[in-house]
């Protein structure tokens, strides 16, 4: 086999590797690099900038990089649109057409339409949501307009009750340090605002649009170092000062505990809900706010302890001895469903009463409750993973008993539910690998599924609904989705999706493994233009579910976390095994791919069987386990991987810390290390300082690099950016491996 792979064609930027040791429970822990810790210093821009040139010369010699970029361009450049949000006459959604940097945010007026109500409901007429065309509706919010060079996202939106308002959260170059603001629906203008030191703050209006509860950090004077921490849950008025908003929740609490809130929209019960980091158990406290003034709100605890993780659903006309329910996975791992009256709560989980029973074949991940006048009983739309795999049923919550199963248009994943504001009527997001994004629209009367047209046509309302056809167009992408299980290092089964062209191991093919594994999240089928770049061009994609993540529910999630990382790496290592196994692939023909968590997942790979792999994208990394606690969100992490201050905690973070890993004289792989300077999660100085371990330690014949960019950090950027950023590390993977570019396309992506 010949690839194009080659030694760098220069030398490494000098590294000073410096005497620098730290004591921790008696243990001596080298640390050669901490100097690139810091991003502002003259050696780390001067060593930065060499890298930034290296980098640069490179990446002009990549095969076939422009066919890569207008590959990954095309497939992702189809009309994209996002489950709706209905308040008083008015619908919203973001909509993003190919060309645009970022998503629009788009409203439009609804109209009832008289429609005869489903079996079970009461009779005569009830009114349906009837949505204008997603092609239709006006723009409200613009991030390019606000920003044309492309910096500004828009973190979050949420609209008023009446639907007059709506507050919405930007921030620029990556940060993620939002501004919120409030703008009139009908001109435009902002009424309030900014409000600073939120971040992605969930927002929940009272009726009347004079106010709303928010998440909103303490003044960073106040805790010097800390800035990033101290969070509470405010009430801000409309017309006033942020400086003066009453604190309602979260003094005297733990300094990294994130919150979110939610108000029914008849403005009576409050919900906040506290996770401790990004650890996966809550507490939950509700209020009756018709008890109280909103700024003293009477908070009583549903669940505290964060022994399990636990969310409040309520609906508008609930009383005090009517029902709530909760999505809670105490005294059920995979989820279940159980209903309590306000005025039993004090009475803890003895009050509560199941209606939907944990299954033991599938994991609960999402719950909406449709109550309204067109309905017999309160309705719940159940979202489950089953091996990895979306499934959706209906559930009568008064009775407790199944009521029917929505059928979907694949083997994909939902999420981003929402509903309308009679109760009768949801949306959900429906995707999987081969399939981008489609909007559905469940009646809960008839249990009727139906598509919002993004172009407009059959779109529903009015001009009535589209049919819900079968996802995927596999033979049409030239991908074929398969799913296959083995086991693990010590014998636990594990799953994993291969995407190739055949949807059988034909012949050995270039192979690209990802995974994450970490904090309970679940690798779900979702289109990515990546993938099918990948695979139209020869290449077997694979997407492992490692332990970890949330494939099997919270059991699933504790083995491969704190004590038990090494399980993750363990599974990622046998889910390349099982691809050479089974004729997928063969050795030296694996690239391996990360982000995030899943950077430490590659990283660890990368070390602990260097010879395994052909080539590492790494990217946004956490990778010096012994210090991660010290930047970014760090301190938000520990409920994952514990800290390195705890004496039992610290052989394990150190046994597999990939920087602390690297030996001189492996013969690594070839790395490409991705990196965002406005990252405020996953610092750079993990890049920087892992690039120039390799960089020292290698023997390979591929280089280290590192691709740091500026204006952008660890979450979304612009269309055209991101679009480069997936298109290079592609190249780079594909060189590596002796994959070919893909033929030049003629005409545009899927729609």
């Amino acid at each position: 086999m010949t690839t194009d792979a080659r030694p760098t064609r220069h030398p490494y930027p000098h590294a000073e590797r410096q005497d620098v040791v730290e004591e921790l429970h008696g243990v001596r822990v080298p640390d050669p690099y901490r100097w690139l810790e810091e991003a502002d210093t003259a050696a780390t821009r001067r060593w930065s900038a060499e890298q930034d040139a290296l980098y640069a010369v490179e990446r002009a010699g990549w095969p076939g990089l422009e066919r890569w970029e207008a590959e990954v361009a095309a497939l992702g450049a189809g009309i994209r649109v996002r489950t709706p949000e209905v308040r008083g006459g008015r619908v919203f959604w973001l909509r993003q057409e190919p060309g645009q940097e970022h998503p629009v945010l788009m409203v439009a007026e609804t109209a009832a339409v008289g429609r005869g109500a489903g079996a079970g409901a009461p009779a005569g007429p009830a009114p349906e949501t009837a949505l204008p065309p997603a092609a239709a509706g006006r723009v409200l919010l613009d991030p390019g307009a606000l920003d044309p060079t492309g910096r500004t996202v828009l973190d979050a939106w949420e609209p008023s009750v009446e639907g007059d308002l709506l507050a919405y959260q930007v921030s620029r170059d990556g940060t993620e340090d939002s501004l919120l603001r409030v703008i009139d629906v009908a001109t435009g203008e902002v009424v309030d605002g900014p409000l600073d030191r939120v971040r992605k703050s969930s927002v929940g209006w009272l009726p009347g649009g004079r106010a709303f509860y928010y998440v909103r950090r303490l003044d960073p004077r106040l805790h010097p170092g800390e800035e990033r921490y101290h969070r509470r849950v405010c009430l801000h008025r409309l017309g006033t000062s942020p400086e003066t908003d009453a604190v309602v929740f979260g003094e005297g609490r733990d300094r990294t505990e994130f919150y979110s809130v939610s108000v029914t929209a008849d403005g009576r019960w409050l919900g906040i809900t506290a996770t401790l980091g990004t650890g996966r158990g809550t507490d939950v406290h509700v209020a009756d706010l018709s008890a109280a003034p909103a700024d003293r709100p009477p908070l009583r605890p549903v669940q505290e302890g964060r022994g399990a993780a636990t969310r409040l659903h309520a609906v508008p006309g609930t009383g005090p001895a009517d029902r709530m329910w909760l999505r809670t996975d105490r005294g059920a791992e995979r989820g279940r469903v159980v209903a309590c009256r306000p005025d039993a709560l004090e009475r803890g989980p003895d009050a509560w009463e199941e209606v939907v029973p944990e299954r033991p074949d599938a994991v609960l991940t999402h719950l909406t409750v449709l109550s309204g006048p067109a309905l017999a009983h309160p309705l719940g739309l159940v979202a489950w993973t089953r091996d990895t795999v979306a499934e959706v049923t209906l559930h009568d919550l008064a009775e407790g008993r199944p009521v029917a199963t929505v059928p979907l248009p694949g083997t994909g994943a939902v999420g981003d539910f929402s509903a309308s504001a009679d109760g009768h009527e949801a949306w959900f997001a429906y995707t999987d690998f081969v399939t981008p994004v489609q909007i559905l629209r469940f009646d809960a009367r008839t249990h009727r599924l139906t598509r919002w047209d993004p172009d407009g046509a059959g779109a529903g309302g009015a001009s009535g609904p589209a049919p819900v056809t079968a996802a995927g167009g596999s033979a049409a992408v030239g991908a074929v989705t398969r799913q296959v299980a083995f086991p693990s290092r010590d014998g636990t089964t594990v799953r994993m999706f291969v995407i190739s062209p055949a949807g059988r191991p034909d012949r050995p093919r270039p192979a690209l493994l990802t995974g994450y594994g970490g904090f309970g999240r679940t690798m779900s089928p979702r289109y990515r233009a990546q993938v099918l770049a990948w695979v139209r061009a020869g290449g077997v994609f694979a997407w492992a579910g490692l332990r970890g993540g949330g494939e099997e529910g919270e059991a699933w999630h504790r083995a491969g976390s704190g004590a038990h990382k090494q399980n993750t790496f363990d599974d990622f290592s046998a889910a390349a095994d099982r691809l050479v196994e089974e004729g997928w692939t063969e050795p030296g023909r694996i690239a391996i791919m990360g982000g995030s968590n899943g950077g430490l997942l590659v990283g660890a790979a990368l070390t602990q069987e260097p010879g395994k792999y052909a080539a590492v994208v790494c990217s946004s990394p956490l990778l010096d386990m012994v210090r991660y606690e010290r930047s970014g969100l760090g301190p938000s992490w520990r409920p994952e991987y514990g800290s390195a201050q705890d004496p039992a905690r610290l052989p394990v973070l150190l046994g597999y810390s990939p920087y602390h890993r690297v030996a001189p004289g492996t013969a690594y792989p070839a790395v490409l290390l991705t990196a965002a300077d406005g990252d405020t999660r996953t610092d750079p100085l993990h890049a920087r300082k892992m690039c120039a371990a390799l960089q020292h330690a290698t023997s390979g014949p591929g280089p280290v690099l590192l691709r740091l960019e500026q204006g952008v950090g660890h979450g979304d950027r612009a269309a055209s950016r991101a679009a480069a950023l997936q298109a290079e590390c592609l190249a780079f993977l594909a060189s590596h491996v002796g994959l070919p570019a893909p033929a030049p396309r003629a005409g545009a992506g899927p729609r």
